[in-house]
C-alpha cells in the first residue's frame, strides 16, 4: 500500500512538472550573472547599465499571461500597483518599458537591438540568446 501511494505521489508530481510553465529573461548581449533584484530594477527603470552596456527592457502586452507571470514572480507587483507606479514615474519624466505583441516580436527585437532584454517561454529560447533568469508558474 505504501509503495502504491509513493508511486501515485511521484506520478502526480511528474504531471505537475509537465504542465508547469517555465519562462526566462533573455538577451543577446553577454551580461554575465544577473540577479532577480537587478532584473526588477531594470524593468522599473532604476538600473540602466550593466557591464557598461545600456539596457533596453522589453515587455509583452499587459494582458499576456507571460507578462502577468513576470509581474507576479519577478516584479512582485500587481497590474494595478504597476499602473500606479508608472503614473508616478511619468511625472518624473520616466517611461515604462516598450511593450511588444508576441514572443516572436520580442525575439526579433532582441536580435536587432544591442542591450535589449525580454522574457519568453523557455521552449522559445534559441542558441543566440543568453538566459539571465528563470522562473515557473
Amino acid at each position: 500500500m505504501r509503495v502504491q501511494f509513493a508511486l501515485l505521489l511521484w506520478l502526480h508530481s511528474m504531471t505537475l512538472l509537465l504542465y508547469a510553465n517555465e519562462y526566462v529573461v533573455v538577451t543577446k548581449s553577454e551580461l554575465g550573472s544577473v540577479t532577480e533584484t537587478q532584473i526588477k530594477a531594470i524593468y522599473l527603470q532604476k538600473l540602466h547599465y550593466l557591464k557598461e552596456k545600456k539596457l533596453l527592457p522589453i515587455n509583452l502586452e499587459a494582458d499576456n499571461p507571460i507578462r502577468k507571470s513576470f509581474n507576479k514572480h519577478i516584479l512582485h507587483m500587481s497590474y494595478n500597483r504597476l499602473k500606479i507606479y508608472w503614473m508616478k514615474q511619468h511625472y518624473l519624466g520616466h517611461r515604462p518599458p516598450l511593450s511588444l505583441h508576441s514572443q516572436k516580436s520580442v525575439k526579433a527585437f532582441l536580435n536587432k537591438v544591442d542591450g535589449a532584454i525580454g522574457y519568453v517561454e523557455m521552449k522559445n529560447v534559441d542558441k543566440t540568446m543568453h538566459i539571465l533568469l528563470r522562473w515557473s508558474d
